[in-house]
């Protein structure tokens, strides 16, 4: 079929020069292929980029409680009302702005870090869903563990890949392939690898607390997870864990994956949500530091002053 060029599905434009630029039908498909793919990433990483600022902004109005448990935390002026009361506090010149400060900015702290975590855990369950098909409910794992009264409660993990869910063929095929992997690596009995069906992760944006409470629901997840038949994953956008939690979960038969650049898809998170789910995470990274950075400071900013 001739195209308004001539010459069937080829057109010619002739540029100065000897030689003419040549544009078919499948030149012109790839390039506006790569155009709304470039629209799409672009608006990926907006949608991203939200899911960790949203996160984060909820630390812009942080304030600290002073042990009283008052909901929403302790205005300056009602800081130094308090404080002026106690006359220790008053005689020792605690009431002053600066220790309200100095209290806003340790708390707040903590909080940054929570925040961006759950920023994380919002980017990593919108990935599957973007880079699997799958839907909400399919990227999420909850289950119920019995109480000694009979009842029983929810509990949940951050992500899940259910391979029945995964229509895409060469997907599946990765999936599986890196799973088999990840059951090698963890020393899974063979007649244990072949009933796996799935991945669940538990996403943080690093691992520095040694609270054992929150280690011993972790490793009781990791119990639930291969009782039903899921390989259970640790994954950290950081490389932030303690070597002695890192060896702990990796006995308890938790796959680690942290935040590195370079490794294998079964210890690095970067290179597995690259060559297994088909999305550079990094580079997404790489592309938002700069806004992420001026996000942060301001965040900081507001936190250190009184």
């Amino acid at each position: 079929m001739a195209g308004p060029f001539g010459g069937g599905d080829v057109k010619q434009v002739r540029e100065q020069g000897p030689n003419p630029i040549i544009f078919t039908q499948e030149t012109m498909a790839r390039s506006r292929a790569r155009a709304n793919e470039a629209v799409s990433a672009e608006s990926q990483d907006d949608r991203y980029y939200r899911l960790i600022v949203d996160a984060l902004r909820v630390c812009w109005d942080y304030r600290p409680c002073f042990g009283k448990g008052r909901k929403g935390g302790m205005t300056l002026d009602q800081f130094q009302r308090i404080y002026r009361e106690d006359l220790f506090y008053n005689w020792m010149g605690m009431d002053s702005q600066l220790m309200y400060a100095a209290h806003k900015a340790a708390g707040g702290m903590t909080s940054i870090y929570r925040q961006i975590g759950i920023g994380c855990q919002r980017v990593f369950y919108t990935m599957l869903q973007d880079c699997l098909g799958l839907s909400e409910a399919q990227a999420a794992w909850t289950y119920r563990v019995p109480l000694p009264n009979g009842k029983s409660r929810p509990l949940s993990l951050d992500g899940r890949i259910e391979f029945a869910d995964v229509s895409d063929s060469r997907n599946l095929e990765r999936l599986r392939a890196w799973t088999v992997d990840a059951g090698r690596t963890l020393l899974l009995a063979g007649n244990v690898r072949k009933q796996i069906k799935g991945v669940v992760f538990e996403v943080r944006q690093g691992y520095k607390s040694k609270d054992s409470k929150r280690q011993n629901a972790d490793l009781a997840n990791a119990s639930s997870a291969y009782a039903n038949l899921y390989v259970p994953v640790l994954l950290l956008f950081s490389t932030q864990i303690d070597e002695a939690l890192a060896e702990r979960y990796t006995q308890a038969r938790w796959l680690l994956l942290t935040g590195t650049m370079s490794g294998k898809p079964t210890d690095s998170t970067y290179v597995f949500c690259r060559d297994v789910l088909g999305y550079d995470l990094a580079s997404f990274f790489e592309r938002n530091s700069a806004r992420c950075k001026l996000e942060l400071e301001t965040v900081l900013a507001q936190l250190l002053k009184a």
